[in-house]
């Protein structure tokens, strides 16, 4: 199943246990996942059409009234479009609301500039209260939506919608705030998330051909950062690099190098999207385009090794 499939299913099923989650798309719910669960829950499943900040307004209204909404767009209709309305109405109104922004940063692909969101960790980490969440494979979205519903506050939910590598075990204990260390290493650090976590890992299978073992963790929460496994693994590592599929300014390297700065300076080197816009292409020419390929990672390594 897909990474969309997987969210509308897990959602309908927590819903057909709670009548007061409701979901709100702006004109997108084919594309996100959740346009069954208008034949499933015609009373609560809505759909505002193209009015992303209308959907953010309504959801506030509706969380206010007791109701736990999930909100789902495009990641810049969900993010950069609706900043006011998630900061004033959602988040300063301490309002349950859970935002799902799908198609984040390359992977919106051939939809191009306007619809591929880079900035928007930077913009939603900046609002108090935010929780950021972004899940690596179809195994932990199943096993994070839960968890995401029970918890009380706003959420930023980062998917991919199509498929993607499955990493997480079935057996897997997810647990919100607590960063996956998926493989233990001595020599240099690799923070990733989203689809890098996959790319990381293969580089780890690189760098051990090369003498270089490498510590993967997956960083599925961005915002708060964990703080403490990020530490422990530089207290052994002693370098780090940080893979996003977001801007380099504002993500999880900023967050990582905010922890880093003030507690165990450390060389941290990012690898993703430099200070730019997207453009048109497929995921293969645009990981070319920002420096966020297998090889970019691998020689980002070898060059935080080098600075110890």
């Amino acid at each position: 199943m897909g990474m969309r499939d997987v969210f509308g299913q897990t959602l309908g099923e927590l819903m057909a246990k709670d009548e007061k989650i409701v979901v709100i798309d702006a004109d997108l719910a084919g594309c996100d996942g959740t346009k069954n669960l208008r034949n499933l829950f015609p009373d609560r499943a809505f759909d505002v059409g193209i009015a992303e900040a209308n959907m953010a307004s309504i959801a506030a209204g509706m969380s206010s009234y007791g109701y736990k909404p999930w909100i789902t767009s495009f990641t810049p209709f969900a993010t950069r479009r609706i900043a006011d309305q998630v900061a004033i109405s959602i988040a300063y109104a301490q309002q349950n609301v859970k935002i799902v922004g799908t198609d984040p940063g390359i992977s919106a692909e051939l939809n191009g500039g306007t619809h591929m969101s880079v900035e928007d960790i930077g913009i939603v980490r900046s609002i108090p209260t935010m929780v950021i969440f972004e899940p690596i494979d179809e195994v932990q979205l199943r096993k994070a939506v839960p968890v995401i519903n029970d918890y009380k506050g706003v959420v930023y939910v980062r998917m991919f919608r199509k498929d993607q590598p499955i990493i997480t075990k079935e057996d897997y204990k997810f647990d919100l705030f607590k960063a996956d260390v998926l493989n233990k290493g001595k020599d240099v650090t690799v923070f990733a998330t989203g689809i890098m976590v996959d790319t990381a890992l293969k580089a780890r299978e690189v760098l051990a051909k090369e003498g270089i073992d490498v510590e993967v963790i997956n960083v599925h929460t961005i915002k708060p950062i964990d703080e403490e496994t990020v530490l422990e693994s530089l207290s052994r590592t002693r370098a780090g690099v940080v893979a996003e599929n977001h801007n380099v300014l504002g993500g999880l390297y900023s967050a990582i190098c905010e922890v880093v700065c003030r507690t165990r300076p450390t060389p941290i080197i990012p690898v993703g999207i430099p200070d730019r816009f997207g453009e048109v292409g497929k995921m293969p020419y645009l990981r070319e385009q920002m420096g966020m390929t297998l090889d970019d990672l691998v020689n980002a390594c070898k060059k935080a090794v080098s600075m110890k």
